[in-house]
């Protein structure tokens, strides 16, 4: 019997939701190299989103704007859910969460968002 491949897509969200966003970002990337079309530009925008926050993480504020601002063109085209995630409660958290964090002078950051994920098998 064959093994299983590996699941980067599931990886990325266990990592995410755990708040290692560098290794989110990694997991992820390896989904979206090789992925199409607007899957490609989906998870791209998921990566940027952990990135983003990554940048507030470490005090790049401008970066971190720069960031969501590309994240958000590329979630907020989406439906409530994409591949299993309640995309439109994550647009909402991550609104909710660059709001207070890029208004505030305070270094210290809110709660980070996590993914809200109902597992699918994929083909």
């Amino acid at each position: 019997m064959a093994e299983k491949p590996h699941d980067y897509f599931q990886e990325g969200i266990e990592l995410f939701n755990a708040g290692r966003f560098f290794e989110c970002h990694e997991a992820w990337e390896q989904v979206w190299n090789r992925s199409h079309g607007d899957e490609k530009v989906a998870i791209q925008g998921l990566i940027q989103a952990a990135v983003a926050i990554l940048h507030l993480e470490r005090g790049n504020r401008e970066g971190a704007q720069s960031l969501y601002a590309k994240a958000r063109a590329k979630l907020d085209p989406l439906g409530a859910e994409f591949r299993g995630i309640a995309i439109g409660e994550l647009r909402d958290s991550l609104q909710r969460f660059f709001a207070v964090a890029l208004g505030s002078d305070s270094t210290e950051l809110p709660t980070r968002p996590t993914v809200n994920h109902r597992k699918i098998e994929r083909p």
